[in-house]
């Protein structure tokens, strides 16, 4: 018997793969202790407090394994270039947004999807603004159109003319991008930075999210921005901030940031659209270049091995085949120093690890690293004419973001958006997992729902065997989808409503055909506590 701590959920369809025909949760203390049917639910626990769930959907809440959390508040308030489709757009878009006194930070631009991919000059920018300092990151965040404004605007903003990646005219990359983003989080006041990442939890609360992992260093966000980022998520009602700080030889700083680990954005190379990802052949739209490696294989083993050693994850930003290549490199020499159990008991990460071959997965897996990745990139950039194909080429662009091979090979898998490079959507992520744009390279729907759920857990080396599951005795992180009008084509052709009973046929998951509909979030709910609520219950 029970006391009335008890909430007892009736009426839905509990996402539980042991228990497929369960329709009620029990939760006490902040814990699932009991999944079943509605009827032995009520005799179980008589004394509850129920709540009718009238048939809507209960699933392990999401939990998103690579954020930006303050650009994607400010980018929810910004203005969004993901629209623009030429330099005229983007010139008018700047006029109708530059206000005097005011640093304009807009995201999103993407000139491969462009009518014209002639990108506008800095005179014309500067023309736009009127004399307002102007941001405007690329899609990819790996480097920035600005304004003659912006690069004087502040101590480290014209050292950028002295950076790689420094262009007088054309957008910023590399080193000298990093510096006039600096310059931005200067001109941010701590009120403006906290209304964004306030911004941020509430969305990813609103979208079922229940744990983030924030991937912040030097050259993201900077240290008051991660600390106080950790400090709001620590008061009630927000989701978990799991924080990451990409930064060699700062052990130190780690811990006083209370970081779970040195990893993150820690850049070995940088982006496709920027072409900064370091690759073995050149790139097919530019062939002078391979990219940018800013990590040799001797500084990457040493990161790894004082990880270990100071028992925090290590991890890297890596994309190209070369970076990729440069990486393993690095843990083969960890290896030999901390030896092959060590290092896989530091559970260190790899963000993107989007040109990978089965080789080298095989050996990531023995070394336990986990590949932090984002399904939404193959849906945005791959196919056969996507930005990918036109950095790379059809052939290696068929082979990016390889998702089964890596799964096959032993890698944990763990997903994210990688926000406001693409949207806070956890339900996308997954449709795009499962329909990856290169056939044999997508995931079934559970396991591609398992990498954005218990996979994300795990990531951030948390591995009891229940967080992030609907199981007696895990911990109640949960949320409550409307999923009442999903349909599916059954196999007899005849249309059935989605249900997880496994005689109906249906998927234990809504259907993620391309066309269908996704659930709606009608209440998210960390460890007991709701942090979202739009759902309205009958007890």
């Amino acid at each position: 018997m029970t006391d009335d701590s008890t909430t007892l959920l009736l009426g839905g369809r509990i996402h539980s793969p042991s228990n497929p025909d369960a329709t009620a949760m029990a939760v006490k203390d902040g814990t699932i202790v009991w999944i079943g049917q509605d009827g032995p639910g009520r005799a179980l626990h008589p004394d509850a407090r129920v709540e009718d769930l009238d048939g809507a959907f209960v699933a392990p809440g999401f939990v998103d394994a690579h954020v930006h959390a303050t650009a994607t508040g400010l980018h929810l308030a910004g203005v969004d270039l993901g629209g623009i489709t030429d330099a005229a757009g983007l010139l008018a878009a700047i006029r109708a947004a530059a206000r005097p006194g005011e640093v304009l930070i807009a995201h999103g631009w993407d000139e491969t999807t462009w009518t014209a991919d002639r990108l506008p000059s800095r005179a014309e920018i500067d023309e736009a603004a009127a004399g307002v300092p102007v941001y405007l990151s690329r899609v990819d965040v790996h480097s920035a159109l600005v304004s003659t404004a912006l690069v004087e605007l502040a101590p480290a903003a014209p050292a950028a003319r002295d950076a790689a990646g420094w262009s007088p005219d054309g957008p910023l990359t590399r080193d000298a991008h990093h510096h006039v983003r600096a310059a931005v989080r200067a001109a941010l006041t701590r009120e403006q930075r906290r209304r964004a990442q306030e911004a941020f939890l509430r969305l990813a609360a609103a979208r079922g999210i229940v744990s983030v992992h924030e991937c912040a260093g030097p050259d993201i966000s900077g240290e008051d921005d991660l600390a106080d980022l950790l400090a709001l998520a620590a008061e009630p009602g927000h989701p978990e901030v799991i924080g990451y700080w990409g930064e060699l030889d700062a052990v130190d700083t780690a811990r006083r940031l209370g970081a779970r680990g040195l990893a993150g954005d820690l850049f070995a190379d940088g982006a496709l659209g920027s072409h900064t990802a370091a690759l073995h052949e050149p790139y097919l739209d530019e062939p002078g270049s391979t990219g940018a490696r800013y990590l040799d294989a001797d500084t990457i083993a040493g990161h790894l091995i004082a990880c270990t050693e100071a028992g925090l994850q290590a991890g890297f930003h890596v994309i190209g085949d070369a970076a990729v290549a440069e990486v393993v490199r690095g843990f083969e020499l960890a290896e030999k120093t901390v030896g092959q159990r060590a290092l896989a008991g530091g559970r260190h990460r790899l963000e993107h690890l989007e040109m990978i071959d089965a080789e080298q997965a095989k050996a990531l897996a023995g070394w336990g690293v986990t590949g932090s990745m984002q399904p939404q990139f193959d849906a945005l950039w791959g196919g056969t004419a996507g930005m990918y194909a036109q950095r790379l080429g059809p052939g290696r662009a068929a082979a990016m973001n390889p998702f089964a091979m890596l799964a096959a090979e032993g890698v944990l898998l763990a997903f994210g958006s990688d926000c406001p490079v693409t949207p806070l959507q956890p339900w996308d992520s997954v449709r795009a997992a499962v329909h990856h744009r290169t056939p044999g390279s997508g995931l079934s729907a559970r396991a591609a729902f398992t990498a954005h759920t218990r996979g994300g857990h795990r990531a951030a080396g948390v591995n009891d065997g229940l967080t992030g599951s609907l199981v007696p005795g895990a911990p109640a992180h949960y949320a409550v989808w409307d999923a009442a009008d999903l349909v599916v084509a059954a196999p007899d052709s005849r249309v059935q409503r989605w249900s997880t009973d496994p005689r109906s046929r249906v998927p234990a998951l809504p259907p993620l055909d391309p066309d269908a509909p996704l659930p709606t979030c009608l209440r998210t709910v960390r460890g007991g506590e709701v942090l979202y609520d739009a759902f309205t219950s009958a007890a």
